[in-house]
């Protein structure tokens, strides 16, 4: 701000209000500032890109369609498209728990737009002439229709770059999956031992839950691409010019180089937040499928004297103020802690989502701050997950295979020599005497040890064979 110390008197429908000299919102900003200053949340900054940019393409229709004059709608565009670069950041004070509506953030960017505007022009901030907040730069829009379009158009935009983490990852726990493709280790089930398999077998299942849980959230653009501008108030469109709506979004689409189009019901587009309630699920299986990962590589890096220690981790920083030597699995850590904070978001945007009687859903900001911050949260989750774990992950075949040699589940394919009941009654006696399966089935008379290698071979556990 210009000046954080002078005050201006500007004002709204309701009377004056005092505004900070160098503040570029208006009266509407100031009021919605003392009403409901109740956190240290504010707009996520992807919305104010979207906002300006719905404010800078409105403008230019307008224009286009002789509903502004033509200084007007280019400095309205021009002030727009500053604040779609960032420019006024700074200028969005309002707290994200608001009026339900969003009205708040929509008269925000208005008045940041008209001032800016006007200056270009020649007034003073607040001068409120020759461009108007409501008149010129909110002209064919409501807040009812602005708010679900921008958080549609900032979901979708922050979606790819969720997803192209998302790829990210699985392409480093795939690289893993080939270079320990040859590794042979354990499997469990119910954390007991089971079958053999390889370390890039149990990688692979990684990366098809990451790749499954990337393909989940793109089926949720489609919907994001929808866009509730041009039915202002409820969904019928009044106050609009017939061609605003279709103009408006097919110029946000080329600009964006998204596939945006306009709600095919935009009573619908305004009243239901489903498209918001449908990425939360993507979301929340997302958090899911990290929390699993990150679990298990905990599980099989554990030790590394007295765990599993299947595999090494990077070590990134000392583990403990007493311990000395002491390193902990912080990445992974971090992971599973994001996605617990992504899962509660989820559940707040399930309950937000249902909050929306009759024409329009009142719970908007909450809606654009949980989807934005969740999806922007396992982005940069998924990219420190790859970066700074995977990729420094080393496999510790020596003891993978000792724990081979001592599992009871290289019994399993002597069951079909011998029958199932008598091969447990081997697993049994090898775990009472403290021995392995190989040396009681030899000591049986059961197997020669030509036969053992042979039969106990794990390498020829791996698939099916006849």
């Amino acid at each position: 701000m210009k000046d954080k110390e002078s005050f201006r008197v500007e004002t709204d429908s309701m009377g004056d209000v005092k505004v900070p000299g160098g503040a570029y919102w208006g009266a509407q900003t100031q009021r919605a500032v003392e009403n409901f200053s109740v956190s240290d949340l504010r707009i996520p900054v992807p919305l104010v890109r979207a906002l300006g940019l719905v404010k800078q393409v409105a403008a230019i229709v307008n224009g286009e369609l002789g509903l502004l004059e033509p200084r007007i709608a280019e400095a309205v565009g021009r002030a727009a498209a500053e604040m779609a670069e960032g420019k006024w950041d700074a200028h969005f004070p309002i707290d994200v728990f608001q009026t339900g509506s969003g009205t708040s953030w929509n008269m925000n960017a208005n008045e940041v737009i008209a001032n800016r505007a006007n200056e270009l022009l020649g007034s003073p901030l607040g001068a409120k002439k020759p461009v108007h907040p409501n008149d010129h730069v909110n002209r064919g829009q409501s807040s009812n229709d602005v708010i679900p379009t921008v958080i549609n158009i900032a979901d979708r935009m922050q979606l790819d770059r969720c997803a192209s983490a998302l790829d990210a990852l699985r392409q480093s726990l795939a690289r893993k999956a080939a270079e320990f493709a040859n590794v042979l280790k354990i499997g469990r089930t119910h954390l007991q031992d089971a079958v053999p398999m390889t370390l890039g077998q149990e990688f692979s299942g990684y990366t098809r839950q990451v790749e499954k849980a990337r393909e989940l959230l793109l089926r949720c653009a489609p919907g994001l691409e929808e866009l509730a501008i041009g039915g202002t108030a409820i969904g019928t469109g009044i106050n609009t010019h017939p061609d605003f709506a279709r103009r408006v979004t097919a110029a946000i689409a080329r600009l964006t180089r998204l596939p945006f189009r306009s709600a095919a019901n935009l009573f619908e587009a305004i009243a239901a937040r489903d498209s918001q309630v449908e990425l939360a699920g993507a979301l929340n299986s997302i958090s899911v499928c990290l929390t699993k990962i990150a679990n298990d590589l905990r599980l099989l890096s554990s030790g590394p004297r007295t765990g599993l220690a299947e595999i090494s981790l990077p070590s990134l920083q000392p583990g403990s103020s007493i311990m000395p030597g002491k390193v902990n699995p912080v990445i992974l850590e971090m992971t599973i802690q994001a996605a617990a904070r992504v899962m509660g978001s989820c559940l707040t945007i399930s309950i937000a989502g249902t909050t929306g009687p009759l024409e329009l859903n009142m719970m908007q900001p909450l809606l654009a701050w949980e989807s934005l911050s969740s999806l922007s949260l396992m982005e940069t989750t998924c990219r420190a997950l790859a970066e700074r774990c995977v990729e420094g992950i080393t496999a510790n075949v020596a003891r993978s295979r000792e724990w081979i040699e001592q599992s009871l589940a290289l019994v399993t394919p002597l069951a079909l020599k011998v029958g199932y009941d008598r091969a447990a009654k081997l697993a049994q006696k090898a775990l009472a005497e403290n021995r392995t399966i190989r040396d009681v089935v030899i000591a049986e008379g059961i197997l020669s040890a030509e036969e053992a290698d042979k039969i106990l071979d794990p390498g020829t556990m791996l698939g099916p064979h006849e």
